[in-house]
């Protein structure tokens, strides 16, 4: 199927400017003023912004925490972003602890397959990695996982200690492949949860004086030792 976009303020990261925009396949095959093609389908969009697809790199669609779930599923997530602009999405995929991460990510496929009306891809979220398990990091990089998510916080849930720490950074640093942080110290910070609750302060605005500062930056400073030891 081709699409010719005709008039449009063709917005890129370095130009802006009026063209005509042809689309042939899903790829854009030309790009210039007055274009003269047949198309399948034409679209006028004149006084209209003609922008790339945007990427969200962190969604939680369809996502189980602490009682709760997430507003959007995969259905009504991607809907929205495509009203913004927005053509991919990277959502987390959770590992279960004491399961393998490739049961994770099929659980995630079979809760994306079907809906999602764009583009989307996965980070994977460790919550444990023994030696026996490490080469499932390797794994996931050939089926297109290549950053995993893992946990300073939320102790009994998502949270890993340093070996496990350890462990991913040396086998990421091994595959090539990235590992984005949750850093803040979640052990201390429940305990000062636990002292919040008790002296009744329950008020939104105690969600962030539970977590100071110092407890990310003990959290930070501590997880780039370990990266820099592994």
């Amino acid at each position: 199927m081709s699409v010719l976009i005709q008039n449009g303020r063709v917005i890129t990261a370095v130009d802006d400017y009026e063209a005509d925009i042809f689309i042939e396949d899903e790829k854009i095959s030309v790009i210039g003023k007055d274009l003269q093609m047949n198309a399948d389908k034409v679209i006028d969009a004149k006084g209209k912004y003609v922008i790339p697809g945007g990427i969200d790199p962190h969604t939680h669609f369809d996502m189980p925490f602490g009682g709760t779930m997430s507003a959007d599923d995969f259905e009504s997530g991607p809907r929205a972003a495509a009203f913004g602009g927005t053509t991919c999405v990277i959502d987390f995929a959770i590992q279960t602890k004491g399961e393998s991460t490739f049961e994770g990510l099929d659980t995630w496929h079979a809760k994306a397959d079907g809906k999602a009306l764009i583009d989307y891809g996965f980070h994977m979220i460790i919550t444990d990695m023994p030696d026996t398990r490490l080469g499932e990091m390797r794994k996931l990089a050939d089926e297109g996982v290549t950053s995993y998510k893992l946990f300073m916080a939320y102790p009994g849930v998502l949270y890993v200690d340093d070996g496990t720490l350890y462990r991913a950074f040396r086998q990421a640093g091994e595959n090539g492949t990235r590992i984005c942080m949750h850093a803040e110290n979640g052990i201390v910070i429940d305990e000062i949860i636990k002292e919040a609750v008790a002296d009744g302060h329950t008020e939104p605005k105690w969600h962030g004086l539970t977590r100071p500062t110092r407890m990310e930056a003990e959290g930070v400073y501590r997880s780039i030792a370990i990266a820099e030891v592994a």
